[in-house]
């Protein structure tokens, strides 16, 4: 397992190529932008539920973490189709 520090760094790096992907693609404007302005909010809130609900059950930080950089690399994937 990660120290949790290096994977919270991690995912920051990791979530600067979804933030640039989506930019691109929201800059470039009509359906594909609105579409995926809606999917970033909602997968936002998703996973929000989702990490409140992994540490109500008892789970740790690292957890949450290695969750988050998982839903970050299928973004990137996604995106870079």
């Amino acid at each position: 397992m990660l120290n949790p520090f290096y994977a919270a760094f991690l995912l920051a790096v990791e979530a600067q190529r979804v933030i640039e992907l989506r930019l691109v693609r929201i800059a470039w404007g009509g359906a594909e932008a609105q579409a995926e302005m809606v999917s970033m909010v909602s997968e936002k809130v998703v996973a929000a539920m989702e990490a409140a609900n992994t540490l109500m059950a008892g789970g740790t930080h690292g957890q949450v973490i290695t969750r988050y950089r998982e839903l970050v690399a299928d973004n990137t994937r996604r995106l870079s189709a």
